[in-house]
């Protein structure tokens, strides 16, 4: 699954770029914000505002479903400093309790399958 870069002008100050571009590439808002501001202030500031409005023009928002999937990845990393979005530490630890026994299900439902006969048999008719 390869991954699009979007605006996200729900978590943007602006037009959503650094919010988007931080999400592409699995940064922290915050610093690819810091990185911008500093290649501005040591002289690349036209080259930063041409950049930032040419991605803002050419960039489309971030499709809901596509927000609702990384906010939802997003929600229990520790990186994201849980006490700003109001969770304790318990309900964080509960949340990812929750994602682990989810996986483990799934894990556990792949491993019925590729121990089963019908698995067997597919495999089977594929190697014909």
């Amino acid at each position: 699954m390869s991954k699009t870069l979007y605006r996200d002008p729900v978590n943007g100050k602006i037009g959503g770029v650094c919010a988007g571009v931080a999400d592409y590439f699995g940064m922290e808002v915050w610093l690819v914000r810091i990185l911008t501001v500093t290649a501005f202030l040591i002289g690349l500031g036209f080259f930063v505002i041409v950049a930032y409005i040419a991605a803002m023009l050419i960039l489309e928002k971030m499709p809901p479903e596509e927000a609702q999937k990384t906010y939802h990845n997003k929600e229990h990393q520790v990186k994201q400093k849980p006490w700003q979005q109001g969770k304790s530490a318990s309900k964080l630890l509960a949340d990812i309790d929750e994602e682990i026994k989810e996986m483990e299900r799934g894990v556990a439902k792949m491993e019925a399958y590729v121990t089963s006969k019908e698995f067997e048999l597919n495999r089977q008719f594929k190697k014909l």
